[in-house]
């Protein structure tokens, strides 16, 4: 079970009032849902990726991940490794078209905290690499903040990646074509389907919803078509 988009903007707002590092990390978590991203994608998101105009739309030109690794398994010594996307080719680029909403938070990110030297827009509590470890206990704390009881209780939104699943699943629930989410996600559509079949926290309403439209759309008349506004 995935959280919807109300759940994930209390998530969020809980993420913000948490602390300073929980400031710093909102628009983390925020990519992770808005933009479908995966965490260690997120973490390598420079500056120089990121078109955010003032109004309508913008898009990530995701180029790159850094996972942990450890020290003893990259070639600088460092504890992440700095690779190309998951299976994509070392210079692919992955356009991910983002709402405002998240151009919005971005922006104001990028205003309250600056970037890295580096040009990225997360960084460690010592200033680093944004480390795996760093924020799943910020994200435990807050679910129960911002969750009811039972919500909190259950598989929803428990780990931070769930925000991913969410965002993928809100686009194919929405009717976006399968290939487009594909693409954005970088995944294939094949595996896009077996992963994501999951259902939106309240998705049944929703189903229930547009089919009563659909029967209410026709008449008595058997013979009739569906009926339109002009009809009534």
């Amino acid at each position: 079970m995935v959280a919807n988009p109300t759940q994930v903007r209390a998530l969020l707002k809980a993420v913000s009032k948490h602390s300073e590092r929980g400031r710093h990390l909102s628009a983390f978590f925020a990519c992770l849902y808005f933009a479908a991203m995966r965490p260690s994608e997120a973490a390598r998101l420079r500056l120089v990726d990121c078109y955010l105009p003032d109004n309508g739309w913008g898009r990530l030109d995701l180029q790159g991940s850094s996972p942990y690794a450890g020290t003893a398994w990259t070639d600088d010594g460092g504890t992440h490794d700095h690779r190309e996307l998951k299976k994509r080719s070392r210079n692919a680029v992955r356009a991910v078209p983002i709402p405002p909403e998240l151009v919005g938070i971005l922006r104001a990110h990028i205003d309250a905290h600056g970037i890295a030297a580096d040009g990225r827009l997360f960084r460690g509590a010592r200033g680093g690499d944004l480390s795996s470890g760093e924020y799943p206990s910020i994200w435990r704390q807050v679910r129960q903040e911002a969750l009811t009881a039972a919500q909190a209780a259950s598989p929803l939104a428990a780990r931070p990646y769930d925000l991913r699943h969410g965002g993928v699943s809100l686009w194919l629930n929405s009717g976006v074509s399968p290939t487009v989410v594909a693409r954005r996600a970088g995944h294939g559509v094949a595996v896009l389907l077996k992963v994501y079949a999951g259902c939106l926290d309240g998705e049944d309403e929703v189903a229930n919803g547009r089919i009563d439209e659909g029967l209410s759309a026709y008449g008595d008349d058997p013979d009739a078509g569906p009926q339109s506004a002009h009809d009534e």
